[in-house]
């Protein structure tokens, strides 16, 4: 290598981007993921000793999936084969295939191929090196996004072992910053840069979970940072928040997960939605999902707000609700949601009651008051001789063999006869409960002797 091709060389090191430069070299540098690549897990051993086998490595963008990847690459004797899914096609599997062959004969090496983007390949491409997985000339490596199950051929998918990988945790990615940070080699140590707080909570919220995202972030606000006039004295430059909102080129929501702030907008989307007011509920909804906020809370409160404001005045709230819920988990941000916001328009301009909120309340109190009372004998459950000897469910009329499905009879304890809990609206759906229970009712006022 000549003068020229190293300092080339050196102008494209300096010139990758801070998330390439900071790239952990061994497991020990692996920040997160504990459960797939910690001590004493599968895989972990399997690098250790040397006998990696074919896996596919699944989780979101930024999880360390390529990291982990050729960590495996650099930690074993095999002879590694990095291979994009996005630039490729069956030529070049044979070309690879090849090239194992080759390996095997010459340098009595197995190959380790790596396809990032698996996904993206057709059957047909997935088919192409298939039988080599299977006959141990190709260890596969498949790095995806997307679902296995469903993204994957069975075949193929049956001679691997899915690995999952997480989003990076809030601690996870401080680690992650702070590290490049300091590091003088790699990272932005030689600059002398801190991070203030409410630029880090900023910084990491909008990295949902990617750790490359927030070191690419990271250096541009560092540019912003780094070309202010320097500070007097020995102080550090300090990456501030305004830095962070250009580099992410969003500005921090004022919020605090656990904070009042958490408490208010809950409170607001729930007043709304129970106020039936639809365009203050998706206000509220965008604040708190914009702002960070976990969207399984929010979904997990909209299935309250279904019961506890609606109840049986609209029965279909509730089925709606996890239905949206679901829909989350399963599609996942931004696109799902659009489920959340469909939901919190349905429930606020649904017919509402708290019909049920209230009468759950009620029974609880009349627990609390009156104990445990006896089950009435002519409703308890008789599955022996002597408990039928002994009164168990004597006197029971089975429902279905009366007009109409009903017959007037008592079911609660002697002491509650009179008690009504449950007192339907004439709102919605609720309405022809009404219509059906005050008619029901009077039937077991005319049947029950009066109290003296």
């Amino acid at each position: 290598m000549d003068m020229f091709e190293s300092q080339a060389n050196e102008a494209m090191a300096e010139s990758r981007p801070l998330a390439e430069r900071m790239r952990p070299r061994s497991l020990d540098d692996f920040i997160g993921q504990e459960e797939a690549v910690g001590q004493g897990t599968l895989l972990r051993t399997a690098i250790d000793q040397d006998r990696i086998f074919s896996i596919i490595l699944w989780g979101p963008p930024g999880c360390g999936k390529t990291t982990l990847a050729r960590i495996i690459a650099r930690e074993t004797r095999s002879h590694f084969i990095h291979f994009s899914a996005v630039l490729a096609g069956v030529k070049e599997i044979r070309g690879v295939i090849a090239e194992a062959r080759d390996q095997v004969k010459l340098n009595r090496k197995r190959t380790v191929l790596f396809v990032d983007e698996i996904h993206r390949f057709n059957k047909s491409q997935q088919d192409a090196f298939l039988h080599h997985v299977e006959s141990g000339l190709l260890t596969l490596i498949g790095a995806t996004t997307e679902n296995p199950s469903f993204e994957i051929i069975a075949p193929l998918l049956s001679r691997c072992r899915v690995i999952i990988l997480k989003q990076l945790v809030e601690e996870e990615l401080r680690s992650v910053l702070d590290l490049a940070l300091q590091d003088e080699e790699r990272g932005l140590g030689g600059h002398k840069l801190t991070l203030a707080d409410d630029a880090a909570e900023h910084l990491i919220l909008m990295s949902d979970g990617d750790g490359r995202n927030a070191l690419n972030n990271l250096e541009m606000a560092s540019f912003l940072a780094m070309a202010r006039k320097a500070p007097v004295g020995k102080e550090p430059r300090r990456i501030e928040l305004p830095d962070i909102e250009q580099a992410v080129q969003q500005r921090a929501l004022r919020y605090d997960k656990s904070g009042e702030e958490h408490y208010n907008l809950i409170s607001a989307l729930h007043k709304s939605m129970r106020g039936s007011d639809p365009d203050a509920a998706l206000y509220w909804l965008a604040r708190m999902l914009m702002a960070g906020e976990d969207p399984l809370y929010i979904a997990r409160r909209v299935v309250r707000f279904a019961s506890e404001d609606i109840g049986n005045a609209d029965p279909y709230a509730l089925q709606l609700t996890m239905a949206a819920m679901e829909a989350f988990r399963f599609i996942g941000p931004p696109e799902g949601e659009l489920a959340l916001a469909q939901a919190v328009v349905y429930l606020s301009t649904a017919p509402k009651s708290n019909s049920i909120y209230r009468a759950y309340g009620q029974v609880q109190k009349t627990i609390g008051k009156s104990g445990t009372l006896p089950v009435p004998m002519h409703i308890r459950n008789a599955p022996t001789g002597l408990m039928k000897a002994l009164g168990y469910g004597r006197d029971y009329k089975y429902a279905h063999e009366y007009d109409g499905a009903y017959v007037a009879q008592q079911h609660l304890p002697e002491q509650l006869q009179d008690q009504k809990f449950y007192l339907p609206t004439d709102r919605g759906y609720e309405k022809n409960i009404k219509q059906r229970l005050d008619h029901w009712r009077r039937q077991i006022k005319k049947t029950t002797p009066s109290k003296k």
